[in-house]
């Protein structure tokens, strides 16, 4: 009998731009960090660096066999982000 695969933690980090139009637009593809304190450290300097809009860090339970993921649970967030879907 097959172990039922654990969900995994999906930590990520993401920066937001506005464009041309003002909207807000991710800075890069959401990166992924080892600890939820490595997330929230990226993301803080990412905003002290005065070049983005606003930055979020989150995580999320992953069952990367079956695609599925849980609702984001928000680390850290500065300035104007758009809502999470």
């Amino acid at each position: 009998m097959e172990k039922p695969a654990t969900p995994t933690k999906l930590i990520v980090y993401l920066a937001f731009v506005r464009d041309e139009e003002g909207e807000l637009r991710p800075a890069f593809d959401a990166r992924e960090a080892q600890s939820e304190s490595a997330a929230k450290q990226q993301a803080r300097l990412l905003w002290s660096s005065g070049k983005y809009a606003g930055v979020l860090a989150w995580w999320r339970a992953a069952d990367l066999v079956n695609g599925e993921f849980g609702d984001p649970v928000v680390l850290l967030q500065e300035g104007d982000v758009p809502d999470m879907e």
